[in-house]
């Protein structure tokens, strides 16, 4: 158990270069709302639904995070700074970080799975600050939301999510991101998708104005041999 807590300690200073020590990270309250969810969820399994409440609420009071003791949260979860509301059916992988003002929240289903309201985040995804899952969503490994997007449909493995609503941009995340990217996606233009397509759009015409120009020389080639071929034909 020790063990267990050094590495999950050291798995967030990875994350995180602000704390100087583990003691420092003892106090983040995104710590102890994940500790405390760990008994409100064992209460939970045990059908004591009242004691898994009452640790909810407490939690919440504490810590401004509020993780319903249904949700299941695998191991090193990362709750950056808080504000967070985590809903009963969501499932959360090993190793992802979620920075302050997230929701995973729940709509009523529509992929026809009964009771599951709310999203699954696989191993490793990283949800920027402000963002919005909602649904039976699954967003897929080494995926990014970036900083207020706001997802109600799957997201590709290593996708890059930006925008409201979201949409992936034309980067994969392995492409650019061989290391922990802070707030899922990196301070450029250059991954915005409106860019990224009106980049693609200044190539295509590009492209198209140098056909066209071709295409005008050829003309003006094909113009000039016309006369000569009617003298040819004339004086014959």
């Amino acid at each position: 158990m020790f063990n267990g807590l050094i590495a999950y300690l050291d798995s967030i200073k990875a994350r995180d270069p602000a704390p100087r020590s583990r003691w420092e990270i003892l106090l983040y309250p995104g710590l102890l709302a994940v500790g405390m969810h760990r008994i409100a969820h064992w209460l939970f399994e045990a059908d004591l639904f009242f004691l898994a409440r009452f640790v909810n609420h407490f939690s919440r009071w504490l810590t401004a995070i509020d993780i319903h003791p249904g949700a299941k949260i695998g191991r090193h979860l990362f709750i950056d700074h808080g504000f967070t509301v985590i809903g009963e059916t969501a499932e959360i992988g090993d190793n992802v970080t979620i920075y302050q003002c997230v929701t995973l929240g729940g709509t009523d289903p529509a992929n026809g799975i009964a009771g599951k309201r709310h999203p699954t985040l696989a191993n490793d995804v990283i949800v920027g600050s402000g963002a919005q899952i909602l649904g039976p969503v699954i967003v897929n490994a080494r995926a990014r939301v970036g900083a207020n997007a706001v997802v109600t449909k799957d997201v590709p493995e290593g996708a890059v999510m930006v925008g409201i609503p979201a949409r992936s941009t034309l980067l994969d995340a392995t492409e650019y991101a061989r290391e922990f990217v802070p707030y899922g996606t990196p301070c450029s233009e250059t991954f915005d998708p409106a860019t990224q397509k009106v980049e693609l759009l200044q190539c295509q015409l590009e492209q198209m104005q140098k056909q066209l120009a071709a295409l005008l020389a050829e003309r003006e080639v094909a113009e000039e041999q016309a006369p000569r071929r009617k003298g040819s034909r004339n004086s014959a």
